[in-house]
């Protein structure tokens, strides 16, 4: 599929998780005319940059380094320099004794993270199963799951063996941060200044955390200063030479264990 014709306006996709809320603050807004936002689950996201049903997307890292031809139009992320607390891996045995592993549908990335981490540190690969959105962690026949998002960040008491912060075990594992997803655009689309209004809306949206925190913490099931702490401690939120370092890492280790093709390109921006 072609891209969009000249002066049309750009489809953007955004995440629709809580952790996406300070990036697109009051980007609609600012897009006015230039573009038309419209929100998703980020593998869903992926999937119709990839399709041409969409010019740009804030998608998993995991799927730009997919596909060498998509470039990142924009320095705002999301990302973490420590436990990132919506990530998390819940095991109902030793970490080195999952045999079978549930992963979340809702982030490709996170699920390629949690493969390296248990390869790296403990030799192993289990068994992949799916754990769907609407699945309850109890109707999961596996050993070990990952949960993300609202549920990992209130996951329902058990006995578990061990729980792993996937942000904390990769920042602790390669002194490095991580990057979770980022605005790209497919290849052939001219994003004119589209990373002006992107960067002026993270710029804003972390300006405003504790309003956004106000908006959004009940609905979550957490407290203005939970949800506050949560985006500005938990996350972060640029692209920066430690980032682009991180991503390049990430990528050399998923291309070892097969999850992405191998590619000497550089992590570039437009």
């Amino acid at each position: 599929m072609t891209s969009s014709l000249p002066n049309a306006p750009l489809r953007i996709g955004a995440v629709s998780y809580l952790n996406t809320k300070p990036l697109v603050w009051g980007l609609r807004e600012r897009l006015g005319d230039r573009g038309e936002l419209s929100f998703n689950l980020p593998s869903r996201l992926a999937d119709d940059l990839h399709s041409g049903k969409l010019d740009v997307a804030l998608i998993p890292s995991v799927e730009y380094l997919r596909d060498p031809s998509h470039t990142i139009v924009s320095d705002a992320v999301i990302g973490c320099r420590g436990p990132v607390w919506s990530v998390r891996l819940l095991s109902r045995v030793p970490a080195a004794e999952i045999k079978r592993l549930a992963l979340d549908e809702g982030s490709r990335t996170s699920a390629a993270l949690l493969q390296i981490l248990l390869w790296e540190i403990h030799g192993i690969r289990p068994e992949i199963v799916p754990f769907a959105m609407e699945q309850t962690p109890e109707a999961i026949d596996a050993d070990a799951m990952l949960m993300i998002g609202d549920r990992a960040m209130h996951p329902a008491p058990r006995c578990y063996q061990e729980i792993w912060d996937l942000g904390d075990r990769w920042c602790r594992w390669t002194e490095l941060p991580f990057v979770f997803a980022m605005w790209v655009a497919r290849a052939g689309v001219d994003v004119g200044d589209l990373a002006i209004a992107l960067e002026a809306s993270r710029d804003e949206g972390i300006a405003s955390l504790e309003e956004i925190a106000e908006r959004e913490a009940a609905a979550h099931g957490l407290t203005n200063e939970d949800l506050y702490r949560y985006f500005a401690e938990n996350l972060h939120y640029t692209l920066g030479p430690d980032e682009r370092t991180a991503l390049d890492e990430f990528r050399r280790r998923a291309v070892s264990l097969g999850l992405v093709p191998d590619s000497s390109s550089p992590i570039e921006t437009s």
